[in-house]
């Protein structure tokens, strides 16, 4: 199986443990990847049942249906920290909603939160065609975050070719991911999965079976079963000769996946900036331009689809090639990266606020403080202005308990972010002023005494932990949209079920990078 590593090293675990054993984590996503490629589970093999050796009707074992379900998730409950059980007792038509619904852009914490659920191994919730319900609103999420690759080793794990509904998400991710021989090969085995007779003559090509390819489209032609557009389309992919020297095919308004690569394959590769997020995954492989794989890899690494290290090594690849834009962020990163490496303290103060301002610019600050909080802190700085930035950059990394411990000077914002990354927002005894609304809300959420609301709490004491989790991540975001209240119930929510890490950054996130 070939699922490509900088997609799945972003998947950091999400343990519901205390903040101080996070160091402990058995493993990470991509050690566990690589030690257990996910093959795709088959259905439970049923035993015969025991012969008797009498007259007597045999006795008959009984066991709930529920037992009978094989978990689906890429990352296991010993890694993530959620339970099998994380869906039971929801209805799985709310859960697909809740799972579309969530709003994650703002907050790279939940981000996080949410790949995690998306990714966790667990089992299905009770019901007639519940599991298929709730699988496929995790993939169809995972392809809206633009997380294919992740997307196409689920679908994979849980059996492509189950259904069509599968095949069809399936045969979508390997397109844009460059795997479609894999998704070929199934389908010339099971011609009945096709999305469309446009599938059937694509991979036809593929797999070399021109005469197959070109007798079907003359077929397609003659019974009119595709639209016009798409049949001239696939027309110049069979017989690119013929039409040497005609003009461009007009522009699809939303094109497919298919679509897309049939239009890359003659030639006329569609821009992928005004399409939907999944297909930015294609501007990664190598046939793409520089600047397309970078802009693609802000995308991704803005929601969170794509590691940071991806991203750092594009924008290090080469000198930029223009100025403006993107080319800016890339001049300015490479400048604070060689001034960091020199390790002179007057180089690093005068391009820091230059990439942070990039940074910032691009919605990239968390994937900027993960890749150089930890260089930053060891540097021996003088300037004031420096120094509280380097310390704000330290808050937003996955060690802010580190920098935390040291404020850089005794103002109210600095004294509450000081406390919010130890775990105690609101001081011991109450000693810290909240400086704004928002932190006042935070305060509430971290107090002893905050309990989830009373929905919520009526989801946990039912063991809906899933539904819990997602209810409150909608809280979150109507929080961070001015509504008090909602944030403290957030943020509570998350403390009541041991996310106390996720808290942590969430709040932080929300007090530093200013997204509202």
């Amino acid at each position: 199986m070939r699922i490509r590593a900088r997609l799945f090293a972003l998947f950091a675990p999400i343990a519901l443990v205390p903040v101080a054993a996070i160091a402990q984590a058995p493993l990470s996503v991509i050690e566990w990847i690589g030690q257990n490629p996910p093959d795709g589970f088959t259905s439970p093999v049923l035993l015969e049942p025991p012969v008797t050796d009498t007259g007597l009707h045999p006795s008959i074992n009984v066991s709930p249906l529920g037992t009978l379900a094989v978990p689906v998730g890429l990352v296991p409950g010993n890694v993530t920290g959620l339970p099998l059980d994380l869906w039971s007792g929801s209805d799985p038509a709310v859960l697909a909603k809740l799972i579309n619904d969530v709003a994650v852009t703002n907050s790279p914490a939940m981000q996080r939160l949410l790949y995690t659920l998306l990714l966790s191994e667990a089992l299905p919730p009770a019901g007639q065609n519940a599991g298929e319900t709730l699988l496929l609103a995790r993939i169809d999420r995972l392809m809206q975050l633009g997380a294919t690759d992740p997307a196409q080793a689920l679908i994979q794990q849980a059996g492509p070719t189950r259904n069509a509904a599968r095949f069809a998400r399936w045969f979508d991710a390997t397109l844009l991911t460059g795997d479609e021989d894999r998704a070929c090969t199934a389908l010339a085995q099971a011609p009945h999965l096709a999305p469309d007779y446009a599938a059937h003559i694509f991979c036809s090509a593929r797999r070399g079976d021109w005469q197959t390819a070109a007798l079907t489209l003359e077929t397609v032609h003659a019974l009119a079963l595709l639209p016009a557009a798409q049949l001239a389309l696939l027309d110049r992919f069979l017989s690119p000769g013929i039409f040497e020297g005609a003009p461009p095919l007009p522009v699809p308004d939303a094109p497919d996946p298919l679509t897309f690569r049939l239009f890359e394959t003659i030639g006329e590769r569609l821009p992928t900036a005004s399409l939907p997020r999944a297909f930015a995954t294609a501007d990664l492989r190598d046939v793409a331009g520089w600047k397309a794989q970078l802009e693609a890899a802000e995308r991704l690494t803005r929601i969170g689809a794509l590691g940071p290290n991806h991203l750092l090594g594009l924008y290090t690849e080469r000198l930029p090639a223009a100025s403006g834009g993107i080319w800016d962020r890339v001049a300015a990163l490479q400048r604070f990266e060689t001034a960091l490496g020199t390790g002179s303290a007057d180089a690093v103060t005068k391009t820091l606020p230059g990439v942070w301002a990039a940074m910032r610019a691009a919605h990239l600050e968390v994937p900027f403080a993960s890749l150089f909080a930890v260089r930053l802190a060891a540097q021996t700085l003088d300037d004031p202005g420096a120094l509280k930035l380097v310390w704000q950059i330290g808050l937003l990394s996955q060690d802010y308990e580190t920098p935390a411990q040291n404020p850089p000077d005794e103002t109210p914002l600095s004294r509450f972010l000081a406390a919010l990354a130890l775990g105690n927002p609101g001081g011991n005894p109450s000693d810290i002023l909240a400086p704004n609304a928002t932190a006042q809300a935070i305060i509430d959420g971290f107090n002893a005494t905050a309990r989830p609301p009373q929905d919520i709490r009526a989801l946990l004491q039912s063991g809906q932990l899933g539904e819990a989790i997602l209810r409150a991540m909608i809280l979150l975001e109507t929080g961070a949209q001015g509504n008090p209240s909602d944030l403290a119930a957030a943020l509570a929510t998350f403390r009541a079920v041991n996310l106390e890490d996720t808290a942590r950054r969430a709040a932080l996130q929300l007090m530093l990078l200013e997204r509202i």
